[in-house]
C-alpha cells in the first residue's frame, strides 16, 4: 500500500510534536541534545558529591522525622532521581530536608512508630497531589512577585542557619535535645558544652575545609576540576579509617543499610487523610517556597532562565512517584543543590548520577561509607555555607535602599529566630506592607496654559486661571490609593470655588481603575455638578474607557466629556480636544491672563489646536 504524501507529513509533525512535549516536560530528556562528555564528566564528579553528603544527610533527616534510617535513603534516591528528570533548574537537587523533616514530625507526632512509616508515606502522596495541582492551575507562577530581596535574605539565613547548626558536628558533640527543638536551644546547648570538644574531631573538620581549599585553588591555578568536596571527604575519611579515631571518639556515618526501596502503594487511610490534610498543604507550600527560593538563588549566579510552573512540577511529580517507594516529603535541598552547583554540575543529570551513587553506595560501599566523619561534612558544609551567599549582592542590597534593607535583614533574621520555613513568608507579607503603600501613591500635577502658547507643567511664578483648570493624575488606581486619591480630588474641588466652569483631568498614566477609585471619581463629578463645574476627562486608555462606561461613570458624565487617548493620533491629541472644548464652554467669559483672549474678544473661534504645544 502507497502511503500518502499528506500521511506522511502528518506523521513526521505528529512525531515532531511528541518530542517537542517531551523536551518540554522532562527538561533533563532536553539536555541530552547538547550533551558532551565533558558535561558527563562534570556532573558524574558533581553528582558523586553530593552523594557522598547526601548519604549521611538522609539519615539524619529521617531520624528527624521520626522514622528509620533507611526511608531517609529511598527519598534521596528516588525522589532525587524523579525531581532531576523533570526539574527546570539544571543544579537544584530534591530529597529529603532539615525544613519539611521537621514539618513532618509535628504532622505526625502523635502515632505510633508502627503507624508513622505508613503515614509519612501517605503524606508524600497527598503532597504530591497539591503541588500537582498549583501546577496545573498555573499558581507557581505568582511566585515572581516576591522580590529579589526575599531571597537574598533568605540565603544569607539559611547560611546562618547551616554554620550554627553544623557547629556541633564540627566540635565532635553528641547531637543536642531532640528533633522538635528549635535550633536555636540545641545551638546553644552546643554552646554550654564547648568544654567537652574533641580536638580531633575539630581538626578532622578543619582539615577538610583546608583540603577543599586547597584544592580548589589548584582548580582555578590549573584550570582543572578536581572534584575537592569528594576527594576532601575521601582523604579525611581514609584518615579516620588508618588512626581509628572512631575509637577515640570521632562520630562517623556508621553502617548503611544495603536494601534498595521496592515499590509499594500507600496505605490509604480516611480518617488520616482528613486529619493530615492541613499539614499537607503546608509542607506543600512549604516545599515549593523552599525549592523555588534555591532555584532562583542558584539562577542568580548561572543566569540561567528558570519556568517557574515546571518547577513546580517537578516536586509535585518527584513527591508523587516518592509515595510509590516508601519516601517521605521532601524539597528542594539547600546544602546538596549549592554543593551539585559548587562542584561543577551542568545539568539535571549529576541529581541523576547522585541518586544512583546513593544506591550503589547503600548497596556496594557500605563499608567504606562507614568512615566518613560526620565533622569532615560539617567542615564542607560550612564552607558551602560561606560560597552559599552572594557577597557582592547582599551587600548591593544592603546600601541602595532602605526599603530592600529591611527586607533582606527581617527575612534573614526570622530564618535564625524563627524558622526556616516561614522567613520566606514573612519576607513576602514585608514586601507587601512595604510596598502597597508606594504603590497606592497616585500623583497630582497642575498644567498651566500660559502666554507663549505652550500647555505645561504649572511653577509656582504662573498666573494661576480661575476658569479652566488642567490637571494629570498618575498612578494604581486601586483601592490602596482611594484615601489619596480622595485628597487629591477634594483639594481641586476646594480649587474650583473661585470661579472655576471646567476642571480637565488627564488620565493617560492612571492605571488599572478599580470599583472604589471610581466611586471616589463618582462623588467628586457628583459634587462638581451641583457646582455647576464641568469635569472632562482625556487622555483615556481603552481599558480605563471600558471601566468607565461599565461603573456607569460615562453615562453620568456625558459621553462628549470623555476623550480617548488614540497611539495613531498623537500623545496629546485628547488632551488638545478637552482643552478646545473646555473654551467652547465657557465661551468669553475667559480670565484676564488668558492666552486666547484677544482672539476670542475679536470673536475668533477658529479650531487653532495646531498652534499649541505642550511640555511636560
Amino acid at each position: 500500500m502507497i502511503q500518502s504524501p499528506d500521511a506522511s507529513l502528518n506523521k513526521t509533525d505528529f512525531v515532531t510534536n511528541i518530542r517537542e512535549k517531551i523536551y518540554r516536560y522532562v527538561p533533563a530528556i532536553e539536555s541530552l541534545r547538547h550533551y558532551s562528555l565533558s558535561s558527563l564528566g562534570l556532573d558524574t564528579m558533581a553528582g558523586l558529591t553530593v552523594a557522598a553528603v547526601a548519604v549521611p544527610q538522609a539519615m539524619a533527616y529521617a531520624q528527624i522525622a521520626g522514622i528509620p534510617a533507611q526511608y531517609g535513603l529511598y527519598t534521596a534516591i528516588v525522589m532525587t532521581s524523579i525531581g532531576a528528570l523533570f526539574d527546570s533548574s539544571k543544579q537544584l537537587i530534591n530529597g529529603p530536608t532539615n525544613a519539611i523533616s521537621i514539618a513532618v514530625l509535628s504532622a505526625v507526632v502523635g502515632l505510633s512508630e508502627a503507624e508513622r512509616i505508613p503515614a509519612v508515606v501517605l503524606l508524600a502522596l497527598m503532597v504530591g497531589i497539591v503541588q500537582t495541582g498549583i501546577t496545573f492551575l498555573r499558581l507557581g507562577d505568582l511566585t515572581r512577585y516576591i522580590s529579589h530581596a526575599v531571597i537574598v535574605g533568605f540565603t544569607l539565613g539559611a547560611a546562618i542557619l547551616l554554620v550554627l547548626d553544623q557547629l556541633k558536628n564540627l566540635l565532635g558533640l553528641p547531637a543536642m535535645g531532640t528533633g522538635d527543638d528549635h535550633f536555636l536551644k540545641r545551638f546553644w546547648l552546643t554552646i554550654s558544652h564547648v568544654d567537652q570538644t574533641n580536638g580531633r574531631a575539630l581538626l578532622i573538620g578543619l582539615g577538610t575545609i583546608l583540603v577543599a581549599i586547597l584544592l580548589r585553588t589548584i582548580n582555578q591555578r590549573f584550570r582543572l576540576r578536581l572534584p575537592e568536596f569528594l576527594l576532601a571527604v575521601i582523604f579525611l575519611a581514609t584518615v579516620v579509617w588508618y588512626g581509628e579515631f572512631e575509637k577515640q571518639g570521632v562520630r562517623v556515618v556508621g553502617a548503611i543499610p544495603a536494601k534498595l526501596p521496592s515499590f509499594q502503594l500507600p496505605e490509604i487511610v480516611w480518617p488520616r487523610v482528613h486529619a493530615m490534610a492541613g499539614s499537607s498543604l503546608a509542607i506543600a507550600l512549604l516545599g515549593l517556597l523552599e525549592a523555588i527560593a534555591m532555584a532562583k538563588a542558584i539562577a542568580n549566579k548561572t543566569r540561567q532562565k528558570l519556568d517557574i510552573n515546571q518547577q513546580c512540577l517537578s516536586e509535585g511529580v518527584a513527591n508523587l512517584v516518592g509515595s510509590l517507594f516508601q519516601c517521605f516529603p521532601g524539597s528542594g535541598s539547600l546544602t546538596r543543590s549549592m554543593i551539585n552547583h559548587q562542584a561543577g554540575a551542568c545539568t539535571q543529570w549529576s541529581g541523576i548520577i547522585s541518586a544512583i551513587a546513593v544506591a550503589g553506595t547503600m548497596i556496594l560501599f557500605a563499608p567504606y561509607a562507614y568512615f566518613i566523619p560526620r565533622a569532615g561534612l560539617a567542615g564542607i558544609l560550612m564552607l558551602s555555607a560561606w560560597r552559599l551567599v552572594d557577597w557582592p549582592e547582599l551587600f548591593y542590597h544592603l546600601k541602595t535602599t532602605r526599603f530592600e534593607a529591611w527586607i533582606v535583614l527581617v527575612t534573614a533574621i526570622s530564618a535564625v529566630a524563627i524558622s526556616i520555613e516561614f522567613c520566606v513568608l514573612i519576607g513576602v507579607f514585608l514586601s507587601f506592607v512595604l510596598y502597597v503603600p508606594q504603590a497606592a501613591r497616585v500623583h497630582l500635577t497642575e498644567l498651566t496654559l500660559a502666554q507663549d502658547r505652550i500647555v505645561r507643567e504649572r511653577i509656582a511664578t504662573d498666573t494661576v486661571c480661575n476658569r479652566i483648570r488642567v490637571y494629570s493624575l498618575e498612578g494604581e488606581l486601586f483601592f490602596g490609593a482611594a484615601p489619596e486619591l480622595e485628597e487629591h480630588l477634594d483639594k481641586i474641588a476646594e480649587e474650583a470655588r473661585v470661579g472655576v466652569r471646567v476642571v480637565v483631568l488627564r488620565l493617560k498614566r492612571a492605571r488599572n481603575a478599580d470599583a472604589v477609585c471610581l466611586r471616589v471619581f463618582d462623588r467628586f463629578i457628583s459634587r462638581m455638578q451641583v457646582e455647576n463645574v464641568d469635569i472632562l476627562l482625556c487622555g483615556v486608555r481603552p481599558d480605563l474607557m471600558s471601566v468607565i462606561d461599565s461603573s456607569g461613570l460615562m453615562k453620568q458624565l456625558g459621553r462628549d466629556r470623555v476623550f480617548v487617548f488614540e497611539e495613531t493620533s498623537g500623545v496629546w491629541s485628547s488632551t488638545l480636544e478637552a482643552v478646545r472644548f473646555a473654551y467652547e464652554i465657557v465661551g468669553q467669559d475667559v480670565c484676564e491672563s488668558c492666552p486666547r483672549r484677544g482672539s476670542l474678544i475679536r470673536g475668533s473661534l477658529t479650531d487653532d489646536r495646531q498652534d499649541w504645544y505642550f511640555m511636560i
